[in-house]
C-alpha cells in the first residue's frame, strides 16, 4: 500500500520539548486516522512534526501526494485547530467581538472571504503543471458542488453577510471548516474537530467527513483529547501516552481496550477541602437559598443592526439555581452571557437587574464582576501572554485579561489551592504557551474559582479536556455547588457533560 506519511527515527529538534523515544510513523493512502491521548500528552507536538511546524533532528518526514507531488506539504496538509481559536492573534478581539461596534463596518463579511478561499484554490490548481485541462474542469466541478454542500449543511447562506467578529464560536468553527475545505487540501488534519457545535452540527460534520473520505481525494487524520467521540469512518488509531507515539493500531483493536471515563476523580480529602472554605466577611449566613434575584431579564431585546439575536427574552436566575444555557450556534447564548457579565454596553438600553441593582443606576462593571467566576472560549483566546500559570489563575482576583495587581502571599496561596484541585499545582511557575491546550483550560477554571465567586458562569469549560480531567472538572462543579447560594450558569452542547446538580434549564432558538 503506498504511503503518505513516513518517519522513521524521528527526533524532534525543540530546546524544550521533545519525545522519549523516535517516532516511527507510517499512513497510508486510504488510512484515516485519530491520534488520541490525554492532555499533556504530546499529541499537538506530532502534529506540529507532521506540518513541519517542528523540524526533525538529522530527518525529514516522507510525503507522497501523487500526482502533485511537486506542491509544496502546506498546499497539501491543512491543519485546523479548534481549540478555541477565534480570528486573528488579537487580544483586544476578545473585548471587539460582539461588544465593540466601531469595528464592524471594517471587519471582512463572510461571503467575501470565502470567495476569496475558493478562488485562491482555482489559481493554485490553474498553476499546478502535473494537472490535464480535464482534470481541472473536474476538480472546479467538485469544488462548487461541495461548495454548495457546506453552505446548505451548515446554513452558510444566512451568514455571508455577517461581518466575521459577529459570528458566534460554533458559527466560527463552521466558517473555519468550510474555508480550508474549499482550499482543496489531500490531507485535513483537525484538532478536536466537534468541540463548540451544537448535536445536529456534530453529526452533519460526521456525515461530511465520511462521504469525503469514502467519495473523493481527501484523506483524514482527528486529534482527540475527548476519545469516546471517534468516528467510525476512522480506520486507525495512533495513541500518544507521555510524550511516546505508540504503534498505530486498527480503531476496532484500540475500542477493545479503551478505557471510559472514570465514575469519580476528585479525592475525598480535596472535596472536604473545598466545602470547608471560608466565606467572605460580607456574606449573608441568614439568606436562604432562592430568595434573592441574581439575575432578572424582562423582555430584553439585543440587536446589531438589521439582526436580532435576542427577542423579548425574560429569565430570572435565583440564589442557589444551577441552569443550564443551551442552543444551536448562533442562538445568543454568549450574547447573553455577555450582559450578565457586564460586557455588553446594550445591557443599559435594556431593563436588567444584576445581584439586586438595575443596569445603569450607578453600579460600575467591576460591582457586578467582583460576583463572578467566567470561563469561555474567547478568554481562553484572549490569553496570548506567555506569562506564568499563577499569574493567570492570580489576575482571576481583579477581574483582569493579564495581570495588572501583583497578588499578594494570601493571594498566592488561594491560587495555588485552586491550582492543586484542578490537577496543575505543578505548573504554577510554566508559562502559559508551554501548556498544552488542556493544561491551560485547567489553568483558566481555577482562575474562574479563585475569588470563590458567588455567581459561576462556565461557558463550554470541559472543551479540550481528556475524560479523566473532564470527570474532575464536573466533580469540583458539582463540590462547589454544594456550598451555601453558590449559582451556577453553564453551557454545553453536551448533554452528558452537565453535573448532576442542574437543577433548572433554559434553551435558545436562533432569532
Amino acid at each position: 500500500m503506498q504511503k503518505t506519511i513516513e518517519i522513521r527515527n524521528g527526533v524532534v529538534r525543540h530546546p524544550l520539548y521533545r519525545f522519549k523515544t523516535p517516532i516511527n510513523l507510517e499512513i497510508c493512502q486510504g488510512e484515516h486516522i485519530a491520534i488520541v491521548g490525554g492532555n499533556g500528552s504530546g499529541k499537538s507536538m506530532l502534529v506540529d512534526v507532521l506540518t513541519e511546524k517542528h523540524p526533525l533532528l538529522m530527518q525529514r518526514v516522507s510525503y507522497d501526494f501523487s500526482p502533485s507531488k511537486a506542491k509544496l506539504v502546506s498546499d497539501n496538509i491543512k491543519y485546523i485547530t479548534f481549540r478555541d481559536s477565534y480570528g486573528t492573534s488579537d487580544s483586544n478581539y476578545y473585548l471587539q467581538q460582539r461588544w465593540n461596534q466601531f469595528d464592524i463596518d471594517e471587519a471582512p463579511q463572510v461571503g467575501k472571504l470565502l470567495d476569496e478561499a475558493f478562488n485562491l484554490a482555482e489559481q493554485s490548481a490553474r498553476h499546478d503543471s502535473a494537472l490535464t485541462l480535464q482534470e481541472l474542469q473536474s476538480l472546479t466541478s467538485e469544488r462548487e458542488q461541495l461548495r454548495e454542500h457546506l453552505y446548505t449543511m451548515f446554513h452558510l447562506n444566512s451568514l455571508l453577510d455577517k461581518p466575521i467578529i459577529l459570528l458566534s464560536s460554533g458559527e466560527l468553527r463552521k466558517f473555519q471548516l468550510t474555508k480550508t475545505l474549499l482550499s482543496h487540501p489531500r490531507v485535513l488534519i483537525m484538532d478536536n474537530p466537534f468541540i463548540g457545535l451544537d448535536s445536529n452540527t456534530r453529526e452533519q460534520l460526521r456525515e461530511l467527513l465520511s462521504m469525503l473520505t469514502g467519495e473523493s481525494w481527501l484523506q483524514v487524520i482527528l486529534v482527540f483529547s475527548k476519545t469516546d467521540d471517534i468516528p467510525s469512518f476512522i480506520t486507525h488509531v495512533i495513541p500518544v501516552e507521555d510524550m511516546t507515539v505508540l504503534p498505530k493500531m486498527s480503531r476496532e483493536a484500540y475500542l477493545e481496550t479503551h478505557q471510559g471515563q472514570p465514575s469519580r476523580v476528585l479525592s475525598s480529602e480535596k472535596e472536604q477541602g473545598i466545602l470547608g472554605l471560608p466565606y467572605s466577611p460580607d456574606y449573608d449566613e441568614g439568606q436562604a437559598p432562592g430568595t434573592q434575584q441574581v439575575i432578572d431579564f424582562c423582555n430584553v431585546t439585543i440587536r446589531y443592526g438589521e439582526r436580532c439575536i435576542l427577542k423579548d427574552l425574560n429569565f430570572t436566575v435565583m440564589n442557589g439555581e444551577r441552569w443550564a444555557l443551551s442552543g444551536e450556534n448562533g442562538s445568543g447564548k454568549s450574547t447573553l452571557l455577555s450582559l450578565v457579565c457586564a460586557d455588553n454596553p446594550q445591557a443599559y438600553a435594556n431593563s436588567i437587574v444584576l445581584f439586586g441593582r438595575r443596569r445603569g443606576t450607578g453600579e460600575t462593571i467591576w460591582d457586578i464582576k467582583k460576583h463572578i467566576g467566567y470561563i469561555s472560549p474567547e478568554m481562553h483566546r484572549a490569553y496570548m501572554k506567555d506569562i506564568r500559570s499563577v499569574e493567570i489563575v492570580a489576575s482571576g482576583l481583579s477581574d483582569s485579561i493579564g495581570l495588572y495587581k501583583r497578588p499578594s502571599e494570601k493571594d498566592l496561596v488561594v491560587c495555588s489551592f485552586w491550582m492543586e484541585m484542578f490537577g496543575v499545582g505543578d505548573k504554577m511557575d510554566t508559562t502559559f504557551f508551554k501548556l498544552s491546550s488542556g493544561e491551560q483550560r485547567l489553568v483558566l477554571l481555577a482562575r474562574a474559582f479563585v475569588k470563590d465567586p458567588t455567581l459561576l458562569i462556565l461557558d463550554e469549560p470541559l472543551h479540550g479536556l481528556d475524560l479523566r480531567n473532564r470527570r474532575l472538572v464536573k466533580d469540583i462543579i458539582e463540590t462547589f455547588c454544594k456550598r451555601k447560594n453558590k449559582t451556577l450558569i453553564m453551557v454545553t452542547h453536551y448533554e452528558e457533560e452537565l453535573p448532576s446538580i442542574i437543577d433548572h434549564k433554559i434553551f435558545l432558538r436562533r432569532n
